[in-house]
């Protein structure tokens, strides 16, 4: 049965991937360093993973016995609302985690959604594909108005085309990364309203000046358009604070030129999650994760890319747990809200600790008695 279900699946999804795939028409980046025959380029190359090694990890995920791979558990959701979000962010930074790597940024009255996803699968397909644990916060209909939309790169899980389609003429301005503009206007997002970015170029939007930094990984919504759009992480300036936002990437020495050239940063915003041997160069392990946050010299670390979709083969609370652990044996302030709860950039502590993962039911050991899982992971 596990067998056929896998055929089954995988035609599935080979036929959604072609089918419903956005292919960005060829653009002129030559003048990008990045880019060069016919692909952007990472700075330091390597070979993905090839045909074989998808088949195998598709295998894998359908026939190994997994270990709390969702939540046996409700995810805590603190609902928001767009009168009470307005109210409370006149002045000052607050960040709010949406699920996934999906954030709301206040900015002294000016609201960002950033890698906003909204829709109930990261997937081409509504009908399969990674389904949520937790609804979001508030709907796309509850949202206050909304300045700009900040973008990493085009995966499914970062670029939504529903949740794009329903701000496409309400956002002022889409901040995004080279070639991902072709993804917007072919969905009917005006050019005017679309900004792409190179990495280390620069841009001011309101109260916010937005610089793409490197990061490494890799772009495609289908089969055929592998790197034809660019990637990025992205520093984040408002109000004398500074956040550094990962997006999607394998542990590269980028970080510490980051950190070097546009640290210290007062809020790290890490990826932490989907990690596997299989695909090592393109996302980080929990203890990758917690060196990039100090390479970039962050003073305090947000996980996300976790808590809302099962995209790999660990338990859905390990890449929190391992993080946790090494935050605490090294003091290093790990900032975890709950989906929806308001985090100011003047008080990030009302959010540190709050280990909201930790259920009846997911056997784990306290990390203050011994950091370590219960389970063999």
């Amino acid at each position: 049965m596990k067998i056929l279900g896998m055929v089954i699946l995988g035609g599935l999804l080979s036929v959604a991937l072609y089918a419903c795939a956005t292919q960005p028409k060829e653009a002129a980046f030559n003048h990008s360093e990045d880019f060069g025959d016919g692909e952007f380029k990472n700075e330091k190359q390597f070979r993905m993973s090839e045909a074989g090694t998808v088949v195998k990890i598709l295998w894998r995920y359908l026939t190994e016995k997994r270990v709390d791979a969702k939540p046996a558990d409700p995810i805590p959701v603190q609902p928001l609302a767009s009168e009470q979000l307005v109210a409370e962010n006149q002045t000052g930074v607050a960040i709010y985690r949406l699920g996934h790597s999906s954030l709301l940024l206040a900015a002294e009255g000016e609201f960002w959604l950033i890698d906003p996803v909204f829709s109930e699968r990261a997937s081409p397909v509504n009908w399969a594909g990674p389904k949520r644990f937790h609804k979001t916060p508030l709907t796309l209909e509850q949202l206050p108005e909304i300045k700009g939309v900040l973008i990493s790169h085009d995966h499914y899980d970062h670029l939504d085309k529903k949740t794009i389609a329903f701000l496409k003429a309400k956002v002022e301005s889409f901040v995004v990364p080279l070639g991902v503009g072709n993804h917007l206007r072919a969905w009917g997002v005006s050019d005017g309203r679309i900004h792409e970015l190179d990495w280390w170029d620069s841009i001011s939007v309101g109260q916010l000046e937005l610089t793409a930094t490197p990061s490494q990984h890799f772009s495609g919504r289908g089969l055929n358009d592998r790197n034809k759009t660019l990637w990025a992480s992205w520093v984040i300036q408002a109000r004398g604070k500074k956040i550094y936002f990962s997006g999607d990437s394998g542990y590269f020495a980028g970080f510490k030129e980051i950190g070097e050239r546009l640290g210290p940063f007062d809020l790290t915003i890490m990826e932490n999650g989907a990690y596997n041997e299989n695909w090592p160069m393109v996302h980080m392990t929990p203890e990758e994760t917690f060196q990039a946050h100090q390479d970039l010299e962050g003073k305090a670390m947000l996980p996300v890319h976790n808590g809302t979709f099962d995209l790999a083969m660990h338990p859905w609370y390990e890449p929190l747990e391992r993080l946790n652990a090494l935050a605490y044996a090294k003091g290093v302030p790990m900032i975890t809200p709950e989906m929806g709860q308001r985090v100011s950039l003047d008080n990030l502590q009302v959010a540190e600790g709050n280990r909201w993962w930790r259920g009846e039911e997911t056997r784990l050991v306290s990390v203050e008695a011994g950091m370590e899982l219960k389970q063999s992971l």
